[in-house]
């Protein structure tokens, strides 16, 4: 990656450049042109918000979800927005119809939130969360799968699991799992918030009953961006997780999914409709050309920093399980204290998350992103290991 390239691009984002920020994964950061285009619209909202909230807005939303189908590949109607992959799988616990006895069938390398949404939700229904043990490191694909329907039972309704893991940024083979989950009618909830400009989605492809991912990550729009997806035959029992105006509406339109979750009433959607702009901003870079650079710088610092720390990776070094992100499994019994540590004494922002029993530092590099931010972190690590008890190595 040529230093030019990327300072090219660290002037298109409003980050604070006294940062070393190698933390895109979390709420990723949004570039210039795309954040003009949301103060646009936040302006037309407010010169005239009757008619942008109850008129105006509709035709805006549904360009926007047309331009995200085209996106992702899927009817625009198949498409609704909302805040965080976090409402989206609300959506879905709170709908389905669990029995007591039924069990939702997942893996041990989950995003915290949605393991607590489960769980909240199975246990008001008298059903199961099970957390399928998934053996790190990653060695095949076929390994996965087996591990995964290793958890499967009798009593299993639904799958449901992450294309990319959070505190762990595997890559796992979620089509491979939906094809045989819907072969033994199973219903196939994915977990995509990780995904979308971050490696290809296809849903017509993919298959999934439901999906959701962010668009405020890697695709780069402002924060408060993402969406639920959900197949026509899967529509009619996803009910809205607050009920408003378009629940048994006088102005009913085509589709009920629609009517139900995107008839909100009073709330800020301008962040919705940045979408069809940052689609533009990312085919007018060549994203595709300086993300593949991305994982490249990626790989290339992955065993000097599991080297460091005394620790291994959790997958192999290759594309098929590894994008634009390395979590490197790290002793330390305070976290919390190291991750303040690094930000406030040496200016990194990357975080230090708990999973279980254990702990990783995820490195997250972005197109803006340069050996030396890599570096500055490498030298960080060493003089905390040389200088303090925060970092454990065995």
């Amino acid at each position: 990656m040529q230093n030019k390239t990327q300072n090219d691009f660290i002037s298109q984002f409003l980050l604070n450049p006294s940062i070393t920020f190698l933390n895109f994964g979390s709420f990723g950061a949004c570039p210039k042109p795309i954040f003009e285009n949301y103060q646009k619209w936040q302006l037309e909202l407010e010169r005239e918000p009757v008619q942008f909230i109850t008129n105006d807005g509709f035709k805006y939303l549904k360009e926007s979800r047309k331009a995200l189908g085209l996106y992702v590949n899927c009817d625009a109607d198949d498409l609704v927005f909302t805040m965080n992959p976090s409402y989206s799988i609300n959506i879905i616990a709170k709908s389905i119809d669990l029995k007591p006895g039924d069990e939702i069938l997942t893996t041990d390398l989950e995003y915290g939130a949605m393991d607590k949404t489960w769980n909240y939700y199975c246990k008001q229904k008298g059903s199961k969360y099970i957390r399928q043990h998934i053996n790190l490191p990653l060695t095949t694909k076929e390994a996965i799968v087996e591990q995964f329907f290793k958890g499967l039972t009798k009593n299993t309704k639904a799958i449901f699991i992450s294309q990319i893991t959070s505190s762990t940024a595997l890559i796992l083979p979620v089509k491979e799992i939906c094809e045989i989950a819907k072969q033994k009618g199973l219903l196939t909830i994915v977990d995509g918030a990780h995904v979308p400009a971050h490696i290809p989605l296809n849903l017509t492809e993919l298959n999934a009953d439901i999906y959701t991912g962010a668009c405020h990550k890697w695709m780069m729009t402002p924060k408060g961006c993402s969406f639920l997806y959900v197949s026509k035959t899967q529509q009619k029992w996803v009910d809205p997780l607050m009920i408003s105006w378009g629940y048994e509406s006088v102005m009913l339109s085509h589709s009920q999914f629609l009517d139900y979750h995107q008839l909100q009433g009073t709330r800020d959607f301008s962040a919705f409709l940045t979408v069809p702009r940052a689609i533009e901003f990312l085919k007018a870079h060549d994203w595709e050309k300086h993300t593949a650079l991305c994982r490249k710088l990626v790989r290339d610092n992955a065993l000097r920093f599991c080297e460091l720390l005394r620790t291994k990776p959790l997958c192999p070094l290759t594309d098929e399980f590894l994008g634009q992100m390395f979590s490197i499994p790290i002793h330390t019994s305070e976290p919390e204290t190291l991750q303040r540590n690094l930000f406030e004494a040496y200016k990194i922002e990357i975080p230090v998350m708990r999973h279980d029993n254990d702990v990783y530092l995820r490195y997250s590099i972005q197109v803006f992103n340069t050996q030396k931010d890599l570096d500055t972190l490498y030298n960080a690590l060493k003089e905390i290991i040389e200088n303090t008890e925060l970092i454990h190595i065995k």
